[in-house]
């Protein structure tokens, strides 16, 4: 789906200017970048909250326009009212198809059914459901692969192992993070502790009985 939203040009700035096109049923913004001054800009409320439920506004470029002139945009910001939930503010940055931005993309794990250490009874423990990645703002992925199939019990999966799109590298670069790591499931620790103290007991039994033979002796 395909985001257009057409924004009209707000020549008084402020939050006087910006409550009053909330009360018209306008969401206020600003659109910044580019090498160009920024501009204060409403849209219609409903046109927003269109936009929002599509789930490609936060993550994807948008078109927008303003007085005929159409230019692509990042939503970098949406302020949403504290009680009511509803988007009060917006902040726009200009791009191009090549240009190269940070974004958050979420991770979505493949191959659970295949993992050694998931069929024994471990558990996924997600570190990071989403990335940090720089790429050109045309090329944004919907989401990154993060194959768990190879992955035992005390295995950790890196960033350095993953197969990122073209295009993408992560925004942290100077250290080898941890996406997520294959753990013992609580039950399988408590049942090996368990079996380790009924293992101790039965291996003290047999000196307890040797200590009353000797005092028997005695």
């Amino acid at each position: 789906m395909s985001i257009v939203l057409d924004l009209n040009v707000r020549e008084n700035t402020g939050t006087g200017s910006a409550r009053a096109a909330r009360r018209e049923g306008f969401v206020p913004g600003v659109i910044y970048g580019g090498d160009e001054a920024p501009v204060a800009f409403s849209v219609k409320y409903n046109e927003v909250l269109k936009a929002i439920n599509s789930g490609q506004f936060l993550s994807n470029m948008i078109e927008v326009t303003t007085d005929g002139k159409s230019q692509k945009v990042l939503t970098k910001d949406v302020q949403f009212h504290p009680v009511t939930d509803m988007p009060v503010h917006l902040d726009f940055y200009r791009v191009t198809a090549k240009s190269i931005i940070e974004v958050e993309v979420s991770v979505v794990f493949v191959g659970e059914e295949e993992s050694p250490g998931l069929k024994e009874g471990g558990t996924l423990n997600v570190v990071r459901y989403s990335i940090e990645v720089k790429c050109p703002a045309g090329d944004i992925p919907d989401n990154i692969e993060v194959d768990v199939s190879k992955m035992e019990i005390g295995d950790s999966i890196h960033i350095s192992e993953v197969d990122l799109p073209k295009g993408v590298k992560p925004s942290i670069s100077d250290r080898d993070f941890t996406i997520a790591t294959v753990v013992a499931s609580r039950a399988a620790v408590e049942e090996s502790a368990e079996d380790g103290e009924d293992a101790a007991a039965e291996g003290e039994a047999p000196a307890a009985e040797g200590e009353a033979a000797e005092g028997g002796e005695g």
